[in-house]
């Protein structure tokens, strides 16, 4: 491989509470993980980008200088969101050409939102641009929200930007505070299971957004019945309104939006019991609480294919298991297991077989991979 003059890694990342809830400003938790995306590159005087990848076929080209143009659904988008959303803020001159790679098959590790991450650092550090940790993640987060189109929340972009290896994230995402909960020296050794389905999926097509239009859907109705001002769609959040208006008023609305407020209120509490036991070193109360995570996201926020609650249910019967959900947004993708190293092979056998005596098609694509916390994305 020729040489490059930087080389950013910018890791995957795990969700094991507080799912589905970033976008309504809710509590989350994440990993950093020891897998991720690798982009190598060098900076070029001319403006231009160029743009290789060892996992999707074609190149990309464009002037750093020239407005972005729309969309063209391709890998491409995401170089572009990225310096769509630094030239709101920031002049760029220089390009950079590289050639990115991708550590995992896509699906339920925000591999997108990482890719964006060494994207935005890139363009930065060729245009001699000096962004701290949270701003990489406010950039890349509007990158994928306005040029990308999906609505998401900081959950992803946080992981990945702020995560560490020895530690757990805590994320706010209301007042966007957070801090790194370290492990605690009573805490048993884990390791991160993560399990493919042998689906891939595509977020934007998926039902993602029409999940987060059905909460804010919850507590417009909620506003409504209680006879309070309503505000614009954009800015109303579960998070804003009490549980205890929930209470009141889940009876009267149509049920499927009092089952996506549920789930928020739900995992917010979960969330806070998870910090507790995650700083007094209890990991089988966190994962008891990230499978009740999942339960509801089956049941409440109803999210998961048939094959990812499939695995889900066997994951919750094997032991060395403590616990576990869907990762990503669970319309296909992964599952993820906070799992004891001791069981690592035991586990991988059973819910191998397990797993393909349902869904047979799945032999060749489906996969269990063990990884660790990791520290935040970084020039390597």
């Amino acid at each position: 491989m020729e040489e490059y003059q930087y080389h950013i890694f910018a890791p995957y990342r795990v969700c094991p509470l507080g799912a589905h809830v970033d976008h309504q400003h809710g509590l989350v938790t994440g990993f950093a993980i020891d897998k991720g995306v690798d982009f190598w590159f060098n900076v070029r005087e001319d403006g231009h980008v160029h743009l290789v990848s060892r996992t999707f076929e074609g190149e990309v080209d464009f002037d750093v200088a020239a407005p972005s143009q729309v969309r063209e659904h391709h890998w491409g988008d995401y170089a572009r969101g990225a310096k769509f959303a630094l030239k709101k803020r920031f002049e760029l001159t220089k390009g950079v050409e590289g050639i990115i790679q991708g550590s995992l098959p896509v699906g339920g590790l925000s591999s997108s939102a990482a890719v964006l991450i060494a994207y935005v650092m890139a363009f930065a550090k060729a245009n001699g641009i000096t962004l701290q940790p949270f701003e990489v993640v406010q950039i890349a987060s509007e990158a994928e929200r306005e040029y990308i189109g999906l609505n998401n929340g900081l959950l992803d972009q946080a992981c990945i930007a702020l995560g560490k290896k020895d530690g757990l994230l805590f994320l706010d995402c209301d007042s966007n505070d957070y801090r790194i909960i370290k492990m605690n020296p009573e805490m048993p050794a884990f390791k991160l299971g993560i399990f493919f389905s042998g689906l891939t999926r595509s977020l934007v097509n998926s039902d993602y957004n029409l999940r987060v239009y059905e909460c804010k859907t919850a507590a417009w109705n909620m506003l409504a019945y209680t006879d309070q001002p309503l505000k614009t769609f954009d800015k109303t959040f579960l998070r804003d309104i009490p549980k205890a208006t929930f209470d009141k008023t889940k009876i009267a609305m149509p049920a499927r939006f009092a089952r996506r407020a549920e789930h928020f209120y739900s995992e917010y509490r979960r969330v806070r019991q998870g910090v507790t036991a995650w700083e007094t070193g209890n990991l089988k109360l966190f994962g008891k609480l990230s499978f009740d995570s999942c339960e509801s996201s089956i049941h409440h926020y109803e999210c998961g294919s048939p094959e990812l609650i499939a695995i889900y249910e066997i994951m919750r019967t094997l032991p060395g298991i403590w616990g576990g959900r869907f990762s990503g947004a669970g319309f296909k993708g992964a599952c993820i297991a906070i799992i004891d190293p001791a069981y690592q092979e035991q586990i991988e056998k059973e819910l191998t077989a397990r797993y393909l005596e349902q869904f047979p098609e799945y032999e060749k694509t489906f996969k269990c991979y063990f990884v660790n916390p990791d520290d935040g994305a970084r020039f390597v």
